[in-house]
């Protein structure tokens, strides 16, 4: 594992934990762009756009 793989690993593992403790849910899609982006296979970016794409914000 990279060191770059190895520090956003650990990110989404803070993520994970804070939003449990949060009580906030974590759908298993988010999970798995959360791993892509960890083993470098998608962008920040793109994550967020894949995830704004599939939850429409209604205000």
């Amino acid at each position: 594992m990279s060191p770059v793989e190895t520090k956003r690993t650990a990110a989404v593992k803070v993520a994970e934990t804070l939003n449990n403790i949060e009580g906030v849910p974590v759908t298993a899609y988010a999970k798995e762009l959360s791993a892509k982006w960890a083993k470098g296979e998608i962008t920040g970016a793109q994550m967020k756009a894949a995830l704004l794409a599939k939850h429409e914000y209604i205000e």
